[in-house]
């Protein structure tokens, strides 16, 4: 494992495969939630499924977590080595000469990212497993829309949310182009992959800000 850590492609390759595993949670959880817009019904329906079935539970979401903490930290290992390369350069490393405004602070997209899954979690994760292992309540199959719609009534956490889909947005628009090129990916396709990145990179969390606004307004 420290001879993995050590190198510097399998570095990179693990953190592109870790993000891929992230970029289609992103897109499930994105069309769940979106449900919440066209059909509480069919929300409630996906959220129950989701919050009930045990291969969910006790295996993806594990594993979901662990994608999460794995991708951070490499994060954080590989902006640390990238540093220190840096410190002992044999080109002058010069801003935007060399890299765009995002790639030099993916660190700090990622922070934002970071701090605003405590707060998701703080809002949705954490009342989840209260409700089912400690509390021991009864499974409601029609709670989910209500308790989604509750957290969007703050003006505050609405804002929050918002400018942390801002930041997810930036960390795509990099993240997604590089992660292909991490893993090699380098050929007759890459055009057509670059503006797919570049078109999901926006319109996810966009859909994400939506979703929270229009249940914010929905429900004054």
């Amino acid at each position: 494992m420290s001879g993995f850590i050590k190198s510097s492609v399998a570095r990179k390759i693990a953190m592109a495969l870790s993000a891929f595993f992230l970029i289609i949670f992103l897109l499930q959880h994105f069309i769940i939630n979106f449900t919440s817009v066209i059909s509480p019904e069919k929300f409630n329906e996906l959220s129950h499924f989701m919050g009930t079935n045990g291969l969910v539970q006790f295996l993806l979401q594990p594993v979901l977590i662990f994608g999460i903490v794995f991708h951070f930290i490499m994060g954080f290992i590989l902006e640390a080595r990238n540093r220190g390369a840096r410190a002992v350069k044999y080109v002058k490393y010069s801003g935007n000469a060399n890299s765009s405004w995002m790639s030099r602070n993916m660190l700090i997209s990622g922070i934002v990212i970071l701090l605003f899954l405590g707060l998701h979690f703080y809002d949705f994760w954490f009342p989840e497993i209260a409700h089912k292992y400690i509390e021991g309540a009864p499974a409601d199959a029609t709670r989910y829309y209500g308790e989604l719609v509750a957290k969007f009534q703050d003006p505050i956490r609405v804002g929050l949310y918002c400018l942390a889909f801002v930041f997810l947005a930036l960390h795509l628009y990099h993240g997604f182009s590089s992660a292909f090129q991490s893993v090699g990916a380098r050929n007759k396709y890459s055009p057509g992959v670059r503006k797919f990145g570049i078109a999901f990179s926006i319109i996810i969390p966009l859909g994400f800000i939506f979703i929270a606004l229009f249940h914010h307004f929905n429900s004054l």
